[in-house]
């Protein structure tokens, strides 16, 4: 099993519908050592309706002048800008990714991007033709489960497990239950998706990311488990790699200032590139579940343990008594762990103070 974590630098919206600022962000990611980079797909005109409100969050950010629809519409990135920010990952060897929110924009990132991962947002779990589309394409996937409950996340591996089987039934909650509940289906999900535990708020506050709940997903479903974080800072999504996860996605941006919906909840360049180091040393400090002597300790062994020693000089024929033998460093005689054996035998030979007892 490889044990990398898999960093995604979510990008979002964070580039404002610039493909100069796209570019850049793909850059920063690059920089800091990301496994791939993540943005977001959608036809606005498919995705939210006119009368769809605000989150309260978007509210803070943006102000109340324009609809969710006329924000989001400024956000949306047109196939080229696409294949323009796909090209640009490729040479600077990071992973292209893309969230849709749509059957279009699924469409574009199979067929003209060429993604080999979906990665479906927690607002998509229960979209079930999305879900049914993305699985159908045999891709693997990335579902973050933010705002669900383990029904809702089972219901939604159920029409994965439909889409990947292939079956020519009809699409219907009992035909994904019973896919769900197969043994091909559950093979299919355990090689091909990773759950991503997630609270949606921007940010989110830190009493309600509950990562515990990355140990019940895993042993609710026995899939991999991630973690998608909008906490401030990096200290949780360190402390997710330390529980396990097996991917951690984290919002990031040029800068917090910038005006949009996202950039307050995301991580500046230096940030990002600092969480990416810090979960490379995790995933290296976390090591095998042996409890054993590592290499690099061996050496401070004599120095760091005690023997016994001579309290006083003890001359050959005397009996080692508790007031004639001390326990000191360095470690290199008999172990404290046989002091009451050797208390009452007989010194074969003379003992200087704090000479090891052989």
């Amino acid at each position: 099993m490889n044990s990398r974590v898999y960093v995604i630098a979510e990008a979002g919206v964070n580039h404002n519908g610039s493909l100069e600022q796209a570019i850049r962000l793909v850059d920063i990611a690059a920089e800091a050592g990301a496994d791939a980079i993540k943005f977001q797909s959608f036809k606005t005109s498919n995705t939210i309706s006119r009368n769809a409100p605000k989150a309260e969050y978007q509210i803070h950010h943006t102000g109340v002048s324009e609809s969710q629809y006329e924000m989001v519409k400024k956000l949306e990135l047109s196939e080229t800008a696409h294949l323009d920010i796909r090209e640009r990952c490729r040479k600077r060897k990071i992973e292209f990714l893309s969230t849709p929110f749509d059957l279009w924009s699924l469409d574009l990132l199979l067929r003209k991007c060429k993604v080999q991962k979906i990665k479906i947002a927690s607002g998509e779990i229960t979209n079930a033709p999305l879900l049914l589309r993305a699985a159908q394409s045999g891709k693997a996937i990335i579902l973050s489960t933010g705002m669900s409950t383990l029904g809702e996340v089972e219901a939604a591996l159920g029409v994965l497990a439909f889409g990947y089987m292939g079956l020519e039934s009809k699409p219907s909650n009992d035909n994904f239950r019973a896919a769900f509940c197969s043994e091909g289906g559950r093979a299919l999900l355990l090689d091909r998706v990773t759950l991503l535990h997630c609270t949606t708020e921007y940010p989110a506050p830190y009493e309600d990311v509950n990562l515990r709940a990355m140990d019940t997903l895993a042993s609710a479903f026995g899939l991999p488990v991630g973690f998608s974080d909008h906490t401030q800072g990096i200290a949780v999504p360190i402390a997710a790699v330390a529980r396990g996860a097996t991917i951690i996605e984290k919002h990031f941006t040029i800068d917090r200032e910038l005006p949009g919906p996202d950039h307050k909840a995301s991580l500046e360049p230096k940030e990002l590139a600092e969480l990416v180091g810090s979960i490379r040393k995790v995933e290296k400090a976390l090591g095998r579940p042996i409890k054993a002597p590592a290499v690099s300790e061996m050496k401070n062994t004599t120095i760091a343990r005690k023997s016994l020693v001579a309290a006083c000089s003890i001359k050959k024929g005397e009996c080692f008594t508790a007031q004639n033998i001390a326990i000191k460093r360095p470690g290199n005689g008999i172990s404290p762990m046989r002091y009451w054996e050797t208390i009452g035998r007989t010194a074969k030979r003379d003992y200087d103070l704090d000479e090891v007892i052989d």
